[in-house]
């Protein structure tokens, strides 16, 4: 009986200590939760109206309504509310392949017109913004803003004047290239370096996004596009989607530690790319290697990747080799990576939602989520104004610098 009370007596603290911890680590849900309604979340990159226009997007009360509820992609009305998301980036999304087929303007002209016509189909729950003061506003009557930015300068062509036009549709930044070299500057995912960094229009072309207000992201460019735009630029620069290359080796899609220290110097923010091969190139390097198992179990049965009959041992490769993924912590130590090299001031969001397909990490798997990183970043000490920083004024603060230069410049009234 000694033995019992004994026992009784040491678990009884350890009991009391686990239900306290239990009830602040709530607590701490619960702040993280607040905070994420609180504060105004911004998120750089939603790639939302192009996934509208693959699912065959029509301009139909029936299509407009998909953005309200649904189970596809990672964005909706209802999960954004529920997350804190207030003004995510809606991307216009150019391919590549538009460099070579022509069409780019028309593409990203019906995208800006999908993004319009779901404010207009839905005027209590969505407004477009083209100011950070518009954000505010609609902030205050519950409204989730969409913004625009448009991702790859290929609807530019080789007219500078279309800077002025995308402007005046809303266009608010400019990615500059996408997944090859363009008329622009070179890509960090094509290795033929067409410009070795900005062709001479290129250089042009930044100096005009400044003049009229349009923020120049530096996203998908190359290392040596990076640093020309940092010298060419005479507003700070944003990354509107990249992650940190210290966590992907080799991966120059990412931003590396030197290119930190410049974009502050800058005055510039990376906004965190939530994509686990983004995040890690270990899951990367992993998924590398089940494929390649895959294609060699397919070449000894004598079949490709679109043969019908490969469908079934495929399904069941997947069934035995599930995906893998990142998580939230891992969100959370790029943010940390960011605030040790550049500071605090240089750390914004830029999802990529709807833009990395079924890669996501675990914790953040669609817009109503964002608490669960805020929950993170509350634990390994950051203040309520860090989080402020990192979920809206360090972008605002380059958003309302590249304004203020286009307001100097008198660009033209907006297009309806």
């Amino acid at each position: 009986m000694l033995r019992i009370s004994t026992l009784l007596l040491a678990i009884l603290p350890l009991a009391g200590l686990l239900a306290q911890n239990a009830d602040q680590d709530a607590k701490l849900r619960r702040l993280a939760d607040r905070l994420a309604h609180r504060y105004i979340i911004t998120d750089g990159h939603v790639d939302l109206p192009y996934r509208l226009k693959v699912q065959n997007f029509r301009l139909t009360k029936e299509f407009i309504g998909i953005p309200i509820e649904t189970t596809d992609g990672d964005f909706d009305y209802v999960r954004a509310k529920k997350g804190g998301l207030d003004a995510p980036f809606m991307s216009i999304y150019i391919p590549s392949s538009y460099q070579q087929s022509g069409g780019a303007v028309q593409l990203a002209d019906s995208l800006i017109d999908m993004v319009r016509s779901i404010a207009q189909a839905h005027p209590d729950k969505f407004a477009v913004a083209v100011s950070p003061k518009d954000v505010e506003r609609n902030f205050r009557k519950g409204l989730i803003s969409l913004p625009l930015g448009m991702e790859n300068g290929a609807p530019i062509e080789d007219k500078l004047s279309n800077v002025a036009y995308f402007h005046r549709r809303g266009i608010r930044y400019i990615t500059l290239t996408h997944a090859t070299d363009n008329l622009i500057c070179d890509s960090s995912y094509d290795t033929t370096r067409t410009w070795n960094g900005l062709s001479p229009f290129g250089k042009e072309v930044v100096r005009e996004m400044n003049r009229v207000g349009i923020m120049v992201d530096i996203s998908h460019v190359s290392d040596s596009a990076f640093y020309q735009t940092l010298q060419v630029s005479s507003v700070p620069v944003i990354a509107s989607h990249s992650s940190v290359r210290d966590y992907t080796p080799g991966f120059e899609r990412n931003m590396n530690d030197d290119m930190l220290r410049a974009l502050a110097k800058n005055d510039g923010v990376i906004m965190i790319n939530f994509g686990s091969t983004f995040l890690d190139s270990k899951i990367q390097e992993a998924e590398n290697e089940l494929r390649a198992k895959l294609s060699e179990l397919l070449q000894e049965k004598g079949l490709n990747w679109r043969d019908e009959a490969a469908k079934p041992i495929i399904e069941a490769f997947q069934k035995e080799h599930p995906k893998l993924y990142s998580d939230v912590e891992m969100v959370a130590t790029h943010i940390d990576h960011v605030r040790r090299v550049a500071g605090i001031r240089h750390i914004g969001l830029g999802s990529d939602y709807d833009g990395v397909g079924d890669s996501l990490p675990t914790g953040l798997k669609d817009v109503s989520q964002y608490p669960n990183l805020i929950y993170v970043l509350l634990k390994r000490g950051y203040s309520k104004q860090d989080i402020a920083r990192i979920c809206y004024k360090n972008l605002w603060r380059v958003w309302n610098a590249a304004e203020k230069a286009g307001r100097s410049s008198s660009p033209q009234p907006a297009l309806k």
